[in-house]
């Protein structure tokens, strides 16, 4: 164990051969003994080598196996033996009580020293102390006088006590040492331990951030660093319907599969819930494009539980260093966007990053803020397309459905708006809003006449919804059987265990569901048998088109036979010609919506399309 600085060692060196030459020369002008003047000399020689070796080979320091270390202990020994003999020749020759004395008390002092300074080392320690002082000790044990012989036994006592205090010494250093080594080596651990993550044994976020900066700093030029991020398809519901602990399986097993799959030294991380991220170089965009795909490829394998198989999908946003941002911040914000876009795209795909992206996503920040400040500035109106029984001509409901004029822009369509509604949130508020509104006004129609309102997933999905529809309808003073949610196929495959209760508590209430674009998902029956619908709506790309008889108008009739046998209305969205009314009504369709009948219209409009059809020509008339 080497303890003290190179600098520190060399002046300590210097600064004992000063004193020893120093204590040494008296003895030497006194005694004129060749032998003696010779010991002096050697100490000064050695005293000179074993500064300049610290100067010339000071980067060896410390090195315990390097010759360097062997020749200062060698130094470092040679010198304590001719420290010795300079008192044991001080003692022998009877020089000078003074000189006898500085050469003594340099000697006993030397050996101290070593025992303290060298304890780190206790076979060099010990060798300077018994060099130092055995020379002593034996001339004074063949003296005759009694104050010589007596340094004999003190010496004796001397070593055996320096040696006593090296070997504690010794003890306090290789412990504290390995005090300190043990403190390191845990530190390390606990270091790694912060960097990965509990679940899945790969890096997390902080483990990734480390990685990520570190191959930044030592990217090759021409080489590229593809951030490939990963989020698991409806991975909530698995949580939801199976548990966590299932959830916990898939992600380590989604994990392990990355980790076989992804190139080697890639960094597989969990960036944390059910999303990853997998960072690795490549040379060309077509490399990287094959890793993801390979990637998106095993994720995608039905993963196996108990006897039945999981279905696993995942999408993917991706983004290259330096292509795509000269940070890694800035890269990470550009796969995310790309994986914003995986998603909205249908998910169980890839997307690489692109420049228009940004200006997408500003659009749609821009729009959703807009949206905000028009709910509250009551810029948006609800207006109300009605919905015709094909056999006898009359209103049977009015679909309820969102306009908004924008003081600068003009009317904004809702396939502009209703997409950042869901993907931003807001249309939860809008939701709810909407139904509130409508609700209102279909309360001063006669009692027959239903109102329908679209849902979104979201609003579903969102704490206290069917509370809250109920207290839009109290407060409406609207009878929950006056109104029917219409739900598309969408709501269903994404379904959990909120939907189920959703619809549970509002159909016990009264209130009616339709399900919604029938034919465009996968129009499964089992959504007709366990959920309690009462209508299903033809998708208008079925009605509308310029062969009504053909394959479309075939599906149209199917559909309308499952649905009289199910005791289901049918309604045929999107009619706009006489040919396609007749042709619907002809297939089974019981109700009709379309711009044949009429456009979406104002909450007034509706009170007078009411109004004409049942002879009734004020809305006081509607109530009496």
């Amino acid at each position: 164990m080497q303890v003290g600085s190179v600098n520190s060692q060399v002046v300590t060196i210097a600064l004992s051969s000063i004193c020893g030459l120093l204590l040494g020369l008296p003895a030497v002008f006194d005694a004129h003994r060749p032998l003696l003047t010779a010991v002096v000399v050697a100490m000064a020689a050695v005293a000179i080598t074993r500064v300049s070796l610290y100067k010339t080979l000071e980067r060896f320091v410390g090195s315990e196996n390097h010759p360097f270390e062997r020749l200062q202990a060698v130094g470092a020994i040679t010198y304590a033996l001719l420290s010795g003999m300079l008192a044991a020749l001080a003692i022998a020759y009877q020089i000078p009580a003074a000189a006898r004395t500085s050469a003594v008390v340099y000697a006993v002092g030397f050996s101290a020293s070593a025992a303290a300074r060298h304890a780190g080392r206790p076979l060099v320690a010990v060798s300077q102390m018994v060099l130092a002082l055995l020379p002593l000790i034996i001339a004074a044990a063949l003296q005759s006088d009694i104050d010589d012989l007596m340094l004999a036994p003190a010496g004796v006592l001397m070593l055996c006590g320096m040696y006593a205090i090296t070997h504690d010494i010794y003890n306090v250093l290789r412990d504290s040492l390995t005090v300190a080594d043990t403190s390191a080596r845990l530190a390390e651990k606990m270091q790694k331990l912060a960097r990965i993550d509990a679940v899945t044994g790969l890096l997390n976020r902080t483990g990734l951030n480390h990685e990520l900066v570190e191959r930044s700093m030592t990217l090759q030029p021409g080489r590229e660093l593809a951030l490939i991020w990963i989020d698991l398809d409806h991975f909530k519901e698995v949580n939801d319907t199976l548990g966590h602990q299932w959830g916990d399986r898939l992600l380590c097993e989604v994990g392990i599969r990355l980790r076989k799959s992804a190139p080697p030294g890639a960094c597989v991380a969990r960036f944390g819930g059910d999303e990853f991220i997998i960072a690795c170089e490549a040379n060309t965009r077509a490399e990287v494009t094959d890793i993801a795909q390979r990637l998106l490829a095993e994720i995608t394998r039905p993963m196996r539980r108990d006897n039945q198989l999981l279905e696993v999908s995942g999408s993917m946003g991706i983004a290259v260093l330096p292509e795509d941002g000269e940070d890694i911040d800035t890269v990470m914000q550009a796969a995310d966007l790309a994986l914003y876009h995986a998603k909205l795209n249908g998910r169980k795909q890839l997307s690489f990053f692109t420049p228009a992206m940004t200006r997408a996503l500003k659009h749609r920040k821009d729009m959703e803020a807009e949206l905000r400040r028009a709910l509250r500035r009551d810029e948006l109106t609800v207006h109300y397309q009605p919905i015709f029984d094909l056999a006898s001509g009359r209103i049977r409901a009015f679909e309820a459905l969102v306009r908004w004029y924008h003081p600068q822009r003009g009317e904004i369509t809702p396939d502009e708006f209703i997409p950042v509604a869901e993907e931003t949130g807001a249309i939860i508020t809008l939701g709810n809003w909407i139904t509130a509104q409508a609700a209102r006004v279909a309360a001063t129609w006669p009692e027959d006449i239903i109102l329908a309102v679209n849902l979104s997933p979201l609003q579903i999905r969102a704490p206290g919804a069917a509370l809250g529809i109920l207290a839009a309808l109290r407060e409406a003073r609207l009878p929950a059987h006056r109104l029917e949610l219409e739900i598309t196929e969408r709501v269903l495959m994404e379904h959990g265990p909120n939907t189920e209760t959703f619809m549970a508590e509002l159909h016990e209430a009264g209130v009616h569901f339709a399900l919604d674009d029938f034919g465009t998902g996968f129009s499964s029956l089992g959504y007709l048998a366990n959920y309690p619908f009462g209508k299903i709506k033809v998708d208008r790309s079925f009605v509308s088109g310029a062969d009504p008889k053909g394959k479309r108008a075939a599906i149209v009739r199917a559909i309308s036979s499952m649905g009289r046998a199910l005791g289901l209305e049918v309604v045929a969205e999107g009619l706009e010609t006489e040919q396609q009314i007749a042709a619907v009504r002809e297939a089974g369709c019981t109700l009709g919506q379309g711009w044949y009948f009429s456009r979406a219209v104002s909450a007034e409009e509706a009170t007078r399309l009411i109004a004409a059809e049942r002879g009734m020509l004020t809305p006081a008339q509607l109530t009496a």
